[in-house]
């Protein structure tokens, strides 16, 4: 849920994550907030699909280069540093989450791990992209 703030018409005023005193729960996908954020239920809906494509490419490639069907280094340079800087985009991402079920069970840096990456990664062979950090 979102909270507002409306103004005296009864237009939106401002957007919050957290209940704002005077605010009032909306939906995500409440008609009023969508307008308010300038999107339209289908540009929300055609978003979501491209996350969900990029999402399976993704995964698409880690089985291909795992079954040795391709190797990393056949990717063009650009997909090549697209693909790590989301790799460990998402590492970091994951690094910052809630752990509800206890411990993960890999921690950056930690021994046996290649460059940071976890345990039978297809992203820990060492090879990154110069312009990444290290």
């Amino acid at each position: 849920m979102l909270h507002v703030l409306r103004d005296a018409e009864g237009r939106l005023l401002s957007l919050h994550r957290e209940p704002v005193p005077g605010g009032e729960a909306l939906p995500p996908d409440h008609p009023e907030v969508v307008a308010f954020l300038g999107q339209d239920r289908d540009q929300q809906r055609f978003a979501a699909l491209d996350a969900d494509l990029v999402r399976v490419l993704e995964d698409l490639i880690d089985a291909l280069i795992r079954l040795n069907l391709i190797n990393i280094t056949d990717l063009p340079p650009v997909a090549l540093a697209t693909l790590f800087y989301r790799k460990h985009f998402g590492e970091g991402m994951q690094a910052h989450a809630l752990s509800l079920f206890g411990a993960p069970a890999h921690q950056p840096g930690d021994a046996g791990s290649s460059q940071g990456a976890p345990a039978g990664s297809t992203w820990g062979d060492g090879i990154l992209p110069p312009d990444l950090p290290r």
